[in-house]
């Protein structure tokens, strides 16, 4: 997806902000940010990140960071260096959690969301490991106090109804908010062959194997607010915490100025 073509879609689907969430990079964001503020759109900004699972290296946990003020884009900034230059693991940069505890860096600024069936709470859920599931919704918590949410996708993937049900739960028993997110891969529904073409490119695949592993969906184009309203009509205040995420972020950067 490029960034004028998109900006351009949530103007013309009035949408008052938009995230961009690269995957452990920021690189996209001084674009993206000048393009929506000239556009209208208010630009949240932040990153889909990785965090060590400490028992097993090969399988990361996902995690999305979003900046609710300078404060929070600078520790961002610092964790993602960090995880660069201190701790790579098969060319991925990995956040280590005990970077999150108040005792090191902690998460002042940042508001975070759980990485839906690419979380650790989501992974527990699916594998029917329910009281996992619960310590880890308690830990996040309690790393991002008051600045934790359940994220909830509907976009193909596999058991998702099972794994929002089981999040709504856990949301309820902990008193967390949820939210309505869609992770766009892709511009438009007719764009998804293209992007599995790209995706196979990049693996080493070609598009016929029916043994390759298929991270993306059909579902996952860009959906405007009454396809989402629609898919989400069920979980009310999963769309209304949109709006309140989107009000919560208040990046303000200063940009053509060196320091």
């Amino acid at each position: 997806i490029r960034i004028p073509e998109v900006i351009a879609k949530a103007v013309a689907d009035q949408m008052p902000a938009l995230a961009l969430t690269d995957l452990a990079n920021l690189f996209g964001l001084v674009k993206f940010y000048q393009s929506a503020n000239k556009n209208g759109v208010k630009p949240i900004l932040g990153c889909d990140v990785w965090i060590t699972n400490e028992p097993n290296r090969n399988k990361p946990i996902r995690l999305l960071l979003l900046c609710q003020s300078h404060a929070g884009y600078l520790l961002l900034s610092r964790l993602l260096s960090r995880a660069y230059r201190e701790n790579q693991h098969h060319g991925r940069a990995e956040i280590r959690e005990a970077w999150l505890h108040p005792t090191e860096w902690g998460s002042q600024g940042l508001i975070a969301l759980s990485g839906g069936h690419l979380g650790d709470i989501g992974s527990a859920i699916l594998q029917n490991n329910l009281q996992q599931a619960e310590i880890q919704t308690r830990k996040w918590a309690n790393l991002f106090p008051d600045r934790f949410y359940i994220e909830v996708q509907r976009d193909g993937h596999a058991h998702e109804a099972m794994l929002v049900q089981q999040s709504l739960i856990l949301a309820q028993k902990f008193d967390l908010p949820v939210v309505a997110t869609q992770a766009v891969q892709f511009l438009n529904a007719d764009d998804y062959r293209a992007h599995e073409a790209r995706v196979c490119i990049a693996e080493g695949y070609i598009l016929g194997d029916k043994r390759r592993p298929k991270s993306f969906t059909e579902q996952q184009y860009f959906k405007n607010q009454a396809e989402m309203a629609q898919l989400f009509a069920d979980i009310p205040s999963a769309l209304t915490n949109t709006i309140e995420i989107a009000k919560r972020c208040n990046l303000q950067l200063e940009l053509g100025k060196n320091y």
